[in-house]
């Protein structure tokens, strides 16, 4: 089965997500590669592309971070204004309704980082599309679904268009422009999923 990934999708998949409760959906921890990759790097501008409810914004900002969070969700973005409220941080997270596949920033981000986002366009073009809004110096850091026969998420595989190999985003990251610092295949489980995640995260230090 193809995914569209387009507003429809996504709207679709807020509204029905398992019948979590809002609660529930907006009070995920955040990744836990973020917090482990981002934990060293000085504080500045970030954006989170397809940030979703939020977790990683919210997160992100309470450890100082000038936040950006980009859904093409308003469900998404209205559960992540509630959490950011929630936690005393409602001034401290800009959140924008946009397709990140025709939206531009006004200005690069020191760090700029996705969490499993899928947009309507190609997964690796995507990758290469966010990787130009990183300020000379910064960083971008993939989080996204590796690409394996055994790979899973929520009981069922990702959709193929959905998921990536290590190879090809860092063979995407021209080593005359950027710096891997991190290119890692990992499996993971989370409490109360039988099926583990297959998961690749690469960080890159955008050259000055």
């Amino acid at each position: 089965m193809t995914h569209a990934f387009d507003k429809d999708y996504w709207d679709q998949h807020w509204q029905q997500r398992h019948g979590d409760s809002p609660a529930a959906r907006a009070g995920k921890p955040p990744n836990p590669y973020l917090t482990r990759e981002a934990g060293d790097l000085a504080v500045g501008s970030v954006l989170d592309a397809g940030c979703g409810v939020g977790a990683e914004a919210i997160w992100l900002a309470a450890h100082g971070w000038r936040v950006t969070g980009v859904d093409i969700a308003p469900e998404a973005l209205a559960l992540a204004a509630e959490h950011a409220a929630t936690s005393a941080l409602a001034g401290d997270v800009r959140w924008i309704e946009a397709d990140l596949t025709v939206w531009e920033p006004e200005a690069r981000f020191d760090l700029v980082t996705t969490h499993y986002a899928h947009p309507a366009m190609p997964q690796l073009a995507f990758y290469d599309r966010i990787s130009a809004w990183v300020a000379p110096g910064g960083t971008l850091l993939i989080v996204g679904h590796l690409h394996a026969p055994t790979a899973g998420e929520h009981g069922h595989h990702p959709p193929a268009e959905a998921s990536v190999t290590l190879a090809d985003i860092t063979a995407g990251l021209d080593p005359t422009r950027w710096e891997i610092t991190t290119a890692e295949e990992h499996v993971r489980t989370i409490p109360g999923r039988p099926i583990p995640l297959h998961d690749v995260v690469v960080r890159a230090t955008r050259r000055a």
